[in-house]
């Protein structure tokens, strides 16, 4: 497989027609090197729309999904970030690009190991895994300028929410299937928030989220 020229067709044929057009997102898709954060045995699908097994039942979001979200977020220099659904620290490392600091919560021990060696190998220094529930998000570490969840819930915990700094953006897929849509809630004031529809989607489910405490707009 010639791996560059894979990469520049995922950008023009999966990501650019979902009008993610963002030249910093765009240009960061080229950088941050995915075929290093997919597991051996599905590498030479590292750029298929489709989503990807992980261990665990896991999966690698597609990358139109991931760059998407990321557009939404638009990080800035000096942002601190929080990732709810670790994964294979893919969305991590694209996130560490232009964040001061991102926090990534990982309930599996076994994804959470795999994503800190793959953020090692991808020389990533400015990233911390933390194995543990994010159900609640992880206040030890926040206020956060943005946050992500890699994963759809039912609803957005409030919790979760009480960790945006104002001025601060959340991008998540909220909704049971076959219904599901995705949002950016910005927190406008203290304890308010702005809610904006993106897209309708359907993406796997995170861990441990059924029960949470959740806001309603």
């Amino acid at each position: 497989m010639n791996t560059e020229q894979a990469r520049f067709n995922m950008i023009e044929q999966q990501i650019r027609p979902w009008e993610v057009l963002d030249p910093r997102v765009l240009d960061l898709l080229f950088v941050v090197k995915r075929e290093d954060f997919v597991p051996a045995a599905h590498r030479n699908l590292a750029f298929a729309d489709m989503e990807l097994p992980l261990a665990a039942g896991q999966v690698m979001l597609a990358p139109k999904m991931e760059a998407k979200l990321l557009q939404e977020l638009a990080i800035k220099k000096g942002d601190k970030v929080l990732e709810i659904g670790t994964g294979s620290g893919y969305m991590a490392a694209l996130l560490a690009a232009h964040a001061d600091h991102v926090v990534t919560v990982e309930s599996r021990p076994e994804l959470a190991d795999m994503a800190r060696a793959n953020l090692e190998r991808a020389g990533i220094a400015n990233v911390s895994v933390e194995t543990g529930d994010g159900a609640n998000g992880w206040a030890a570490r926040g206020p956060y300028d943005a946050i992500v969840l890699s994963g759809a819930v039912p609803a957005i915990p409030a919790s979760i929410l009480k960790q945006l700094r104002v001025g601060g953006r959340l991008a998540a897929v909220v909704g049971s299937a076959p219904v599901m849509e995705a949002q950016l809630v910005t927190c406008t004031g203290e304890g308010v928030f702005n809610t904006v529809n993106l897209f309708e989607t359907v993406i796997p489910s995170l861990d441990g989220f059924a029960a949470a405490e959740s806001f309603s707009f």
